[in-house]
């Protein structure tokens, strides 16, 4: 069911309208009482009646919301018109915001792509786009939201693995824009049919189930570890061999194969030591 925006008359014209003519009625009410006219009594009662009535017609539409009408079940339009408006009394007006709202879900527990379980929790970002499918086409579109928002976040958890592979270069933990991108286009697709624009929807918490939370963060150590070697060792080999080159160049000292090869291992024995190394030095001949 498609938004039908129809329009209102204004509310405080109408309530002075109506004022003036329930005191009119009043009056005439009194006068034909008096002068013993029933066509007159009559009349009035019907005007009052009337009027009273019609009071039932008033609403309130505040900035950002608007009023879908229906009549007797029936759909009939929305209203967006703000402050007091006046339709026909026999409308039933239901409030829908249209502000921009967010929701946070609860730290959800599922199995990533490789199979480890994760915690994940997500923000999303939305706002009502169309008042008559939010209102007809779900029966609480709150709920619906907060309902497919974690039915989403599970499904995008499930199709991504935590770090990036070789085989899945794309990660939850380090593509956040893919990510995101990826969880609002699948929500806005759960949401389009209740009227629900998908403003934005990010992760707000990622990490490890707590039972291989230890196990993983060793794993991330050794790696940064071993990234941390390799780094090592590819500075200290430059380093030896800008040094031989050194040596060589200004013919400080020749150095056989074997002395070299020596050289070179003390060179990376003091370059990649964790602690600090304790020189002998030859004070005697060159060998």
């Amino acid at each position: 069911m498609k938004e039908n925006n129809i329009g209102s008359l204004p509310g405080i014209p109408m309530a002075i309208i109506l004022v003036c003519v329930f005191l009119y009625a009043v009056s005439l009410l009194l006068t034909s009482l008096e002068g013993g006219s029933l066509s007159g009594q009559r009349s009035a009662v019907v005007l009052i009646v009337g009027s009273v009535l019609c009071y039932k017609g008033f609403f309130m539409v505040e900035p950002n919301q608007s009023a879908v009408l229906s009549l007797f079940g029936k759909y009939v339009g929305t209203v967006k018109d703000q402050g007091l408006r006046f339709q026909n009394p026999f409308y039933r007006p239901r409030k829908v915001s249209l502000r921009v709202r967010n929701f946070e879900s609860g730290k959800l527990k599922v199995n990533e792509l490789e199979g480890s379980p994760i915690e994940i929790a997500s923000v999303v970002v939305w706002k009502v786009l169309d008042s008559a499918e939010a209102v007809y086409n779900v029966d609480d579109y709150e709920s619906f939201v907060h309902i497919q928002a974690e039915s989403a976040l599970r499904a995008m958890a499930t199709a991504y693995p935590y770090d990036p592979t070789p085989e899945h270069p794309i990660a939850l933990r380090s593509h956040a824009s893919e990510i995101s991108h990826d969880l609002a286009q699948q929500l806005s697709e759960r949401l389009n049919q209740a009227g629900i624009e998908v403003l934005e929807a990010r992760i707000s918490h990622l990490a490890y189930a707590p039972e291989i939370a230890g196990a993983m963060l060793q794993r991330q150590q050794a790696g940064a570890i071993i990234s941390a070697r390799e780094r090592l060792v590819d500075g200290a080999v430059g380093m030896v061999q800008q040094a031989l080159d050194s040596l060589s160049e200004r013919g400080v000292v020749e150095l056989d194969n074997e002395r070299r090869a020596q050289m070179v291992s003390n060179l990376l024995v003091v370059l990649c030591s964790d602690r600090a190394t304790q020189p002998v030095v030859n004070a005697g001949s060159l060998y």
